[in-house]
C-alpha cells in the first residue's frame, strides 16, 4: 500500500502539468456518478436474488408436493398393475371353466346323436310297470333340466369371459395414461429446478461483476481525490510563494520555478545525443509550443509524438527501474522508469505493458508494444523525459 501511494504521488508529480483541477474534477464526479449506478445495480441484484431464492423455496416446497403426488400416481400404478394381473387370472380361470362346460355339453350332444329318438322310446318301454315307467320319465326331465342348466351356465362363462377383457382394455388403458403423467411430472420438476437454479447463477455472477467493478470505481475515486487535494496544496504553496517572497516563503519546488536546473553530468545525464529512440517510426508531434495550422491557437507539448507500426516493441532508453506499469487515463496503458539522478521517462498509449512495477530494466530492453489506447491520432508512441519533474525537450537526446 506504501509503494502504490508512493507511485501515485510521483506519478501526480509528473503530470500535474498536463492535468488541471477542474480536469480530475470532472473525472471525480464521473466516477462518483457509476459509483452510484453499480450500487443501484447491486441493491437490484440483491433484490433479485433474495426473490429467486424465496421463488426457490417455494419451488422446493412444490417439488415435494409434485414427488408426493409422483408417489400417489406410483401406488395407484401399482394397483392397476396388480388389478390387471388379478384379470389376467380371472380370465384364464373363466375361460378354463368355459372349456370344462364345452366339453361336456360336446359329450351331451354326442350321446343324444347316439340314441336319438329310439333311446328315450327305450327308457319308455322298458319300464316293467307304471311307477317304473315314471320314475324313468322323472330321470329323462332331470337329464334334460340338467343339459339346460349346463348351457346356461356356458352361456353366463362367455359373458363373464367378455366382461373380464372390456375391463383388461380400460386397466391397460389407465395404466398408460398414468405411466404418461408420471413422466411429465418428471420432466417438470427438472425443468423448473433448472430454470430457477440457472437464473440464480446468472443473477449471483452479475452481482460479482458489479461489486469487483464498484471496488475498481471506488479506488479510482480516492486515487482522484488524493490528486485533488495533492494539486491544490500545489497551488496555495505557489500562490504563497508568489505572493509573499522573501523571509518566511517556502522555496519553490523543482519544475515550478521558472529558472532551469542544471542536468548531471552522469548517468543518463552523461547519454545526450548519444540514445536511440524508444522505438521505430516516424515524430510527428515534437516538444514545446505548437500553432495550429487551421485555428489562431496554440498547444503546448510535454514531450514527442512518434507514429509506428502497432505492435512495434517499445525499448527503454537507459537502465533504470519501473515505477509505474498500468492504465492512465488520457496517457493509455503507460510505463514510467526511474533512472535515477532525478531523471525520469515516460512511454504512453501502449497496446500492451512487458514489465512489471519494480522490474530493473537495462538500455534497449523491451518495456512495451505500440497501441492507440487513449490515443487521437492512431498507433503511436508519446514519449517525455522529466528532469526533477520538469518535462525536458527530448529531441536533443536522441542522435
Amino acid at each position: 500500500m506504501r509503494h502504490l501511494t508512493a507511485t501515485i504521488l510521483l506519478v501526480l508529480a509528473l503530470l500535474a502539468p498536463a492535468l488541471c483541477r477542474a480536469g480530475a474534477n470532472e473525472e471525480l464526479q464521473n466516477i462518483k456518478k457509476q459509483i452510484k449506478e453499480k450500487n443501484r445495480l447491486i441493491s437490484k441484484t440483491q433484490k433479485v436474488e433474495t426473490k429467486v431464492s424465496g421463488e426457490l423455496v417455494q419451488i422446493q416446497k412444490s417439488l415435494a408436493e409434485k414427488q408426493s403426488n409422483l408417489a400417489a400416481l406410483g401406488r395407484d400404478l401399482a394397483g392397476v398393475e396388480k388389478g390387471i394381473d388379478q384379470t389376467h387370472d380371472d380370465i384364464e380361470r373363466e375361460r378354463q371353466e368355459a372349456e370344462r362346460k364345452k366339453a361336456q355339453i360336446n359329450r351331451r350332444v354326442a350321446a343324444l346323436y347316439k340314441g336319438g329318438d329310439t333311446g328315450n322310446l327305450r327308457v319308455f318301454f322298458s319300464s316293467e310297470s307304471f311307477p317304473q315307467m315314471s320314475e324313468n320319465l322323472r330321470y329323462m326331465r332331470s337329464i334334460l333340466a340338467n343339459d339346460k342348466k349346463l348351457f346356461q351356465q356356458y352361456n353366463e362363462n362367455l359373458e363373464r369371459l367378455n366382461r373380464l377383457k372390456e375391463r383388461l382394455e380400460q386397466e391397460a388403458v389407465k395404466k398408460e395414461g398414468l405411466r404418461r403423467s408420471i413422466e411429465a411430472k418428471k420432466r417438470e420438476i427438472e425443468q423448473e429446478k433448472s430454470r430457477k437454479a440457472t437464473y440464480l447463477v446468472k443473477v449471483r455472477q452479475d452481482k460479482q461483476s458489479y461489486l469487483a467493478s464498484l471496488k475498481e470505481l471506488q479506488a479510482n475515486a480516492s486515487r482522484l481525490q488524493s490528486m485533488i487535494q495533492r494539486l491544490e496544496a500545489k497551488s496555495r504553496k505557489a500562490y504563497s510563494s508568489k505572493g509573499r517572497p522573501g523571509k518566511g516563503s517556502e522555496p519553490a519546488r523543482p519544475g515550478v520555478t521558472a529558472k532551469a536546473t542544471p542536468v548531471p553530468n552522469q548517468g543518463l545525464g552523461a547519454q545526450k545525443g548519444r540514445l536511440s529512440l524508444p522505438v521505430r517510426g516516424n515524430v510527428i508531434d515534437r516538444f514545446g509550443r505548437h500553432k495550429h495550422p487551421e485555428f489562431d491557437s496554440f498547444t503546448v507539448s510535454n514531450g514527442i509524438s512518434v507514429a509506428a507500426p502497432a505492435g512495434s516493441a517499445i525499448h527503454a532508453i537507459y537502465d533504470g527501474e519501473v515505477i509505474f506499469a498500468d492504465y492512465f487515463k488520457g496517457y493509455g496503458n503507460m510505463i514510467i522508469v526511474d533512472h535515477g539522478d532525478g531523471f525520469f521517462s515516460l512511454y504512453a498509449h501502449a497496446s500492451s505493458i512487458a514489465k512489471r512495477v519494480g522490474s530493473k530494466v537495462s538500455k534497449n530492453d523491451v518495456l512495451a508494444s505500440v497501441g492507440d489506447v487513449d490515443s487521437t491520432k492512431g498507433p503511436m508512441l508519446y514519449f517525455e523525459i522529466r528532469y526533477q519533474g520538469k518535462p525536458v525537450d527530448p529531441s536533443p537526446w536522441f542522435r
